[in-house]
């Protein structure tokens, strides 16, 4: 059997010793980006591989293109080859951020047409709380040919302004309301929202205890939010492409596929004065 969105702690524990399987720590923080490679060094889940949100998942900054914009895929495809991703490899990918992170190298290892990657759901502290085994040893890596394959990509910017008065794109934006209205931004030098835009904040796909809501609960809170729109036609975006791939990620377990995601987000969009922006 294999996973394409979640995994429980259960499952990932039965398969710890399971050659097939692969599993990826990401936890980060965008005030401070060592945390994780700290974290994974006090202790992580047995077997897993540390991946960086900027150095393995993002690319290089300029000004203009984003916080987190894509990595060169090519370099990031040999990477996933570096790290043991095979064709047949189950990968399963978990953060302490309540899948914000995971989210991201789901939706990246997806868009090179690997499918057979799933977030840990509850993430780090679903894994603590259920008194599942850590440890401190690095794992032994096992090298092998990631070979990418054709997939949707996202879209840029140029994208969405030619579709920002077409019925054909239904923009969704995964940042808190407040940032969404405009008010209290504190990561882009510019507050408000993509004029068009929806507001979901990823964090509503969520129960308490931090699991994804179930699939049924999902799926008509998205469905409610598409407002008849069809899924392929969603653009997903945030701040710099990192917490709307968990928007990405609710929509496949609701089973509304077919989204795609504006990577550069809002800190790409109003790095360019003369792209218009909506406040409230």
């Amino acid at each position: 059997m294999s996973y394409s969105t979640l995994v429980d702690v259960a499952t990932l524990q039965a398969n710890l010793d399971n050659p097939g399987w692969l599993v990826v720590d990401v936890r980060h923080q965008l005030a401070d980006t060592a945390y994780g490679e700290r974290a994974y060094a006090e202790a992580h889940v047995p077997g897993a591989v540390f991946l960086h949100c900027d150095r393995d998942l993002s690319g290089p900054i300029t000004g203009q293109n984003g916080r987190h914009p894509l990595p060169d895929l090519a370099r990031l495809a040999v990477r996933f080859g570096e790290i043991g991703i095979a064709q047949d490899t189950q990968v399963v990918v978990y953060d302490d951020a309540q899948g914000m992170i995971a989210g991201r190298l789901w939706w990246l290892l997806r868009l090179l047409g690997h499918n057979k990657v799933a977030v840990l759901d509850g993430g780090w502290q679903a894994w603590r709380a259920a008194g599942a085994v850590v440890t401190q040893v690095l794992p032994t890596l096992q090298p092998t040919a990631f070979v990418p394959h054709a997939a949707a990509g996202p879209v840029d910017a140029a994208y969405v302004l030619a579709h920002l008065e077409a019925p054909g794109m239904h923009l969704v934006d995964a940042r808190a309301p407040d940032r969404f209205r405009g008010e209290n931004e504190t990561m882009d030098p510019v507050g408000g929202h993509i004029p068009g835009a929806v507001n979901r904040f990823f964090r509503d796909n969520l129960q308490a205890d931090g699991r994804f809501k179930p699939a049924a609960a999902l799926r008509a809170e998205w469905l409610a939010i598409l407002a008849g729109a069809s899924p392929e036609n969603v653009v997903h975006q945030c701040g710099s492409g990192v917490s709307a791939c968990h928007n990405m990620l609710a929509m496949e377990i609701a089973d509304l596929p077919g989204s795609r995601l504006y990577a550069g987000s809002w800190s790409e969009w109003c790095a360019d004065s003369g792209r218009p922006i909506a406040r409230g």
